[in-house]
């Protein structure tokens, strides 16, 4: 395919995708100047540009649908559904004559005559008002070919009375937009990738220089200098692959009107957080998820009309969609205002199946049985049609967004709506890993499927871990955890006596629905990992999704959860789904009722568990001062440190010492409102529930102290920790960066 043609075929795919986007929109807005020029602009630009690229095929259609846009933006045609239908197919025509010119050079040879008179026959109203003899001709056309009426009839009679499903947004944005794609550069994706592929070689340098550097103070300040660097050109390289969500939700109108007219509902479409951006490869990830929710929201959510109206509600459903970004991640609801969820419904649905026992099913809180309903084969239909009914919408949304280290979330009201959240990483191809060793050999685990760390010494093993029906557990706070030996998985037939002889990690992961702890034989520092592809060889072994390289040059292969638990045997069962609600309701039910404690300062504190994002162990030379203020430059922003307890400045007094080792600190990053924080602590001891505690002779709770195993226990106040910049103006921010530096 020669560069012309190339262009070409990309620029008409943006403008059809523009196209889809204002057609949807017309149906509610059908007067709309500025809708109509745009859809008239993307056919006419294709009709215009095959002129001279010789595809008459893609040329003659295109015409017949600029002679009936002319009408519409003239204000000869009303844009009711009938016209609004047929402009839709002339859309998917083009669509599929471009792709086949794509895949074969060729426009392909089908006849297009049906659709072209189809496009002439919505024009007669307006030509027999203002040239009757053009009229007469094309309804002699018409006469020929007597599908076209027929067509247009059925389609008409198809849709349900006033039943858009256009999107609401801002014609302003949509201007915007415009006009920002004509000062935009496009660039090929190959090319972006290879730039990713060398940024990420630089940040396993990066990690190798730092890890070689760090016992010499003469490096310091350039080792520092390469870690900022690096870190900001990665999420430079990052943003120019990140794509606007309405790329996605771009093609929801059009899903929910096909939908509305097959299941005779009237439905609306509310986007936001349309310019909020994700990783091209992650978008393609999710599209599928994205149109199982929608889909179900439709069929298994918002109500036929009638019953809507019975009910005291607008007969026009709502349907939400909205994105916006979290830290390192990117939130997206599917929200409905539809019925709700019926649990008890869901819990005779669950039984019916053999999901889960009677006497289980009973015990079941709400927050448990809504998440039975990502079980495989789960399904509330009451037969199987072409939108719903199989078992495998919820299934596929969780399975594929759990896949690229995302989670699903459900929260359901009954006669309210029912929202679906999906809480996206923000790119793959760079991740934070654990790294762990088993058999002499180190391999890296996704942080994204850790919940936590349990250390079991040699002495405790006998007792700590129990062995029914040949299968090893832990008990967990009150639950039996399966465990998986890494090592016996690699080398089967193994004596798992073994563990008794040696310290032991319980590494606890929660994958594709499955919860296990895996055991390993010893722990290394988190890496930011670069994700290698594997050969096919190691591919088959099935246990890895990837491969690196380590900050001390070691090649690793990066472990993959939901292999391992599937090959050890853990399915996804009704309790597993109970007990992950049961973890999220215990967080959830009193706010500080779970606790991270940490030594600081050689005191115990404790650190709600709601609010700590993740714990970092950095070398002491990652820590730089903003004036009398510690702060980490962590993946291009500044993180404050707060050290109430001085261990920086003891581990400062250790490292004095030219022998010792380079000194390292565990900085524990939390939540605060809309900012983040770190709390330097000496180390981290375990997660607990807290008890509450009151004063002597009253029923007033003590403000900031908790009961941990029987010992009253300070809580670290993240309200107290100072802004690092407060009101701070243009030259604030200049002194502030040349301090870093």
């Amino acid at each position: 395919m020669d560069e012309l043609t190339r262009e070409f075929l990309i620029e008409s795919q943006e403008g059809l995708d523009r196209m889809e986007r204002c057609l949807t929109e017309l149906e509610t807005r059908p007067q709309d100047a500025e809708l109509l020029a745009e859809i008239f602009r993307s056919v006419h630009t294709i009709k215009g540009t095959t002129g001279f690229l010789g595809f008459k095929r893609l040329e003659k259609l295109a015409h017949a649908g600029e002679n009936l846009l002319g009408l519409l933006r003239d204000g000869k045609l009303a844009a009711d559904g009938a016209i609004i239908t047929g402009l839709l197919q002339l859309l998917d025509a083009l669509r599929s004559i471009l792709k086949t010119i794509e895949a074969e050079g060729a426009e392909g040879t089908e006849d297009d005559a049906v659709l072209i008179g189809w496009l002439e026959e919505l024009q007669l109203p307006a030509l027999a008002a203002s040239a009757p003899a053009d009229c007469a001709a094309a309804a002699t056309r018409s006469a020929r070919k007597p599908d076209f009426q027929q067509t247009a009839a059925a389609e008409s009679a198809s849709m349900p009375a006033p039943a858009p499903a256009a999107a609401e947004s801002d014609p302003a944005a949509q201007r915007a937009s415009s006009s920002t794609a004509e000062s935009t550069l496009r660039v090929d994706v190959a090319l972006l990738n290879r730039m990713m592929n060398l940024v990420g070689e630089l940040v396993l340098t990066r990690n190798q220089i730092l890890q070689a550097t760090a016992a010499d103070p003469n490096m310091t300040q350039l080792s520092r200098r390469l870690d900022m660097v690096t870190a900001d050109l990665r999420e430079s390289v990052m943003k120019a692959r990140m794509q606007p969500i309405s790329h996605i939700f771009s093609k929801v109108p059009r899903i929910v009107r096909d939908l509305c007219q097959s299941l005779g509902r009237r439905v609306r479409v509310r986007m936001e957080g349309q310019e909020t951006e994700l990783d091209k490869s992650l978008l393609e990830a999710i599209k599928d998820p994205i149109t199982h929710a929608v889909r179900n929201a439709l069929d298994h959510g918002i109500e036929p009309s009638q019953e809507r109206r019975a009910a005291g509600k607008d007969p026009q459903g709502l349907l939400t969609l909205r994105a916006a970004q979290e830290g390192s991640h990117v939130v997206i609801e599917i929200g409905d205002d539809g019925a709700g969820i019926a649990v008890d419904r869901v819990r005779g649905k669950a039984v019916e199946r053999g999901l889960v026992a009677a006497e289980r099913a009973a015990k079941m809180s709400e927050r448990e049985l809504l998440q039975l309903v990502f079980l495989p084969g789960f399904s509330t239909a009451a037969a199987v049609t072409s939108v719903s009914g199989r078992g495998v919408g919820m299934d596929v949304v969780r399975t594929n967004v759990e896949k690229i280290g995302g989670k699903v979330e459900i929260d359901s009201h009954p006669g309210e709506g029912t929202t679906l959240r999906l809480r996206i990483p923000l790119t793959l191809a760079i991740v934070p890993a654990l790294i762990v060793r088993s058999l002499g050999q180190s391999f890296a685990l996704p942080q994204g499927a850790l919940s936590e760390l349990v250390h079991v010494p040699p002495e405790q093993v006998t007792t700590a871990i129990e062995w029914i029906e040949g299968t090893p557990l832990y008990r967990l706070r009150g639950r039996l955890l399966p465990l998986v030996f890494l090592d016996r998985l690699l080398q089967p037939g193994g004596d798992h006596r073994a563990a008794a002889k040696r310290n032991n990690f319980i590494a606890t992961l929660n994958a594709d629905g499955r919860r296990f702890g895996l055991v390993v034989e010893g722990l290394a520092d988190p890496e930011e990992i670069v994700v290698k592809p594997l050969s096919a060889a190691l591919k088959d072994i099935g246990l890895y999704s990837g491969a690196t390289v380590l900050g001390n040059g070691h090649l690793a292969l990066i472990l993959d959860p939901g292999a391992i638990a599937m090959k050890a045997g853990i399915t996804v069962s009704a309790e597993d789904a109970a007990a992950r609600a049961a973890d999220e309701t215990e967080g959830e039910a009193e706010d500080g009722a779970e606790y991270l404690l940490v030594e600081i300062g050689g005191r115990s504190a404790a650190v709600p568990l709601a609010s700590v994002l993740r714990i970092e162990q950095l070398p002491l030379t990652r820590i730089e001062y903003v004036g009398c203020r510690p702060v980490v430059n962590f993946q291009g922003q500044l993180l404050p440190v707060e050290d109430a307890g001085g261990v920086l400045a003891a581990t400062e007094g250790s490292a004095a010492d030219k022998n010792a080792p380079a000194a390292r600190i565990v900085v524990v990053v939390c939540r605060e409102g809309n900012r983040q924080v770190g709390i330097a602590v000496s180390q981290v001891l375990d997660v607990a529930s807290g008890g509450d505690l009151c004063e002597a002779g009253s029923s007033r709770p003590a403000a900031g102290l908790t009961l941990l195993g029987n010992r009253v226990t300070g809580i670290v106040n993240l309200g107290g920790a100072a802004p690092l910049l407060v009101e701070s103006k243009p030259e604030e921010w200049i002194r502030i960066e040349e301090g870093v530096r």
